[in-house]
């Protein structure tokens, strides 16, 4: 199988913890393990928006507040493959053109942002598409996609499923900062929506969650195309 996850910044705290980075690197180690080919895509976390912050507050442009999330993404990235031992690729790649030239089965390939105006989740898209993976797991610190923010409202519901154009008039409907995408951004739903990238939404609280989307379990919420 040709995978690719999306691990949310939730992951990577201010302080990284790193049982549950090893936990992580463990359970997708054993996906990898058994024979599948994986791109992990690495998320910037709460030290990316700090550093997006400050460089805001300096004055930054939002090109510039980008560039140093894409840096702190990396570092997460290396992190996560230290995490997944001899399965990975020891190069974090730096251009998507790089990527089908280290993927292979039984191996796994870690990456953070690319370029300015363009989030980790739309990296993971991308990366979807070019390795022709057969699924995307995108894991964040909620259950999936939700009617509301579930962390601000208590009666949102957990979608089952969820169509791409739903999604896309979710995100055109709000704004697009450095740092700061809600939900997904407009960009990598529409590199999902044409690439038609079979997409599950996971909570990465327990990593074999991950594992059990990935294996065809219907847990969290399915990205539907029409």
């Amino acid at each position: 199988m040709k995978a690719v996850v999306k691990l949310g910044g939730a992951l990577f705290k201010r302080d990284p913890d790193v049982n549950e980075l090893r936990a992580m690197g463990k359970t997708l180690a054993g996906f990898v393990g058994e024979g599948n080919q994986l791109v992990a895509v690495a998320g910037g976390g709460q030290n990316a928006r700090v550093y997006i912050d400050a460089a805001r507050k300096l004055g930054a442009d939002e090109s510039t507040c980008d560039l140093l999330g894409i840096g702190v993404t990396r570092a997460n990235a290396d992190l996560l493959r230290l995490a997944l031992g001899g399965v990975a690729f020891a190069k974090i790649p730096t251009l998507l053109s790089e990527l089908n030239q280290y993927t292979s089965a039984g191996r796994a390939v870690v990456l953070g942002g690319l370029q300015p105006g363009q989030s980790t989740n739309a990296v993971a898209a991308l990366s979807a598409e070019i390795t022709r993976a057969d699924f995307l797991v995108n894991a964040t610190d909620v259950s999936g996609v939700y009617t509301a923010d579930p962390k601000k409202d208590p009666k949102a519901k957990l979608l089952r499923s969820v169509s791409v154009e739903k999604l896309l008039s979710w995100a055109l409907a709000g704004n697009v900062y450095a740092g700061k995408y809600e939900l997904l951004d407009p960009l990598a739903l529409k590199i999902m929506q044409r690439a038609r990238i079979p997409t599950r939404f996971v909570s990465l609280e327990d990593p074999s969650n991950i594992t059990s989307a990935l294996r065809g379990r219907e847990i969290g919420t399915l990205v539907s195309y029409s």
